[in-house]
């Protein structure tokens, strides 16, 4: 069963997460709850799937640096607030936000990014769609042609020795090219450590689209 830690300071909102979760199918076990990222670090949240991060935590100031905190540590963030500005969403994108969602999107799609976290599937909520398609910025890395259809192909299959017998590859070569993609991307400034993060660049940058996925 997919485990979650939820950090949020609304006691009303957190109730509801958790409601949902028990009522998934398949569910998904809350193992602790909190007002501050802190849950996440200790007691059973450390060891929860997925992080659920509410992204303004007592004031205004929206909490970036927790999140790339979580995420430097390889934690896989779901963040679930009020905002749905496209700065915020992207900035969250940027600093490896796994998925990022409105509150007011519901249980389907949260629960839906949760296990997608889970398992490192790919994952576009309707907040982030809006903000991506919208994503003019220049900061965008040159991949090379071969790297783009690597990528391509390995955002439609489960593993990268199906990418390598369709492509003629072998799966060192296959990592290697998303490896140097990865790379390309964190030196733009806009890391893409997971699998989902790596698609959420990709789509932002036109390399895929939105309903080839």
């Amino acid at each position: 069963m997919v485990g979650v830690v939820v950090v949020d300071d609304h006691p009303a909102i957190a109730a509801g997460v958790q409601a949902w979760c028990a009522e998934a199918s398949p569910p998904v076990r809350v193992l602790d709850v909190g007002p501050t990222p802190a849950v996440a670090w200790t007691g059973p949240g450390a060891d929860a799937d997925v992080v659920v991060l509410d992204l303004h935590l007592g004031g205004q100031a929206p909490a970036y640096a927790d999140l790339r905190r979580l995420v430097d540590a390889g934690r896989r963030v779901v963040v679930y607030t009020l905002r749905d500005d496209r700065e915020a969403v992207l900035t969250c994108l940027d600093l490896g936000a796994f998925a990022y969602l409105n509150k007011v999107e519901g249980p389907d799609h949260l629960i839906a990014a949760i296990h997608a976290a889970a398992r490192d599937h790919p994952c576009t909520t309707p907040t982030m769609a809006k903000a991506i398609s919208a994503d003019d910025r220049a900061d965008r890395p040159r991949l090379t042609q071969r790297e783009i259809d690597v990528l391509v192909c390995w955002f439609a299959c489960e593993s990268k020795e199906m990418v390598g017998r369709k492509l003629g590859l072998s799966v060192r070569t296959v990592t290697s090219y998303i490896d140097r993609a990865r790379i390309r991307y964190a030196n733009a400034g806009r890391p893409a450590p997971t699998k989902a993060a790596l698609v959420a660049r990709a789509v932002q940058d036109g390399i895929v689209a939105l309903d080839d996925l």
